[in-house]
């Protein structure tokens, strides 16, 4: 995964991946256990429109792939992106 060469976005990516964790880990569950696929969706798609304008476009696919599983209505699907968005937002962290 490569960063943005832009500064002022480098700038901004802690505070804007410590967000996105706090999000992911008070919302995520909820979603999951209510089968709530409309809250879901929504998570997924502001993460992808979100992390393609800081473009990490590895996190943005993720929100694709959230997004997807909602509309097939697989919420079972959706429950190991949680992990595998914490690690990616933990490890694009690590770089900046």
């Amino acid at each position: 995964m490569q960063l943005p060469d832009d500064p002022f976005i480098r700038e901004l990516l802690p505070e804007f991946i410590d967000d996105w964790i706090d999000q992911i880990q008070q919302n995520f569950d909820e979603y999951v256990q209510s089968n709530n696929f409309e809250d879901m969706y929504r998570l997924g798609h502001t993460l992808k429109g979100s992390c393609l304008q800081f473009g990490l476009d590895d996190l943005a696919a993720i929100g694709i792939e959230i997004m997807n599983f909602c509309k097939e209505q697989q919420m079972e699907q959706v429950i190991p992106m949680k992990q595998k968005l914490l690690s990616t937002f933990t490890y694009v962290k690590s770089l900046v």
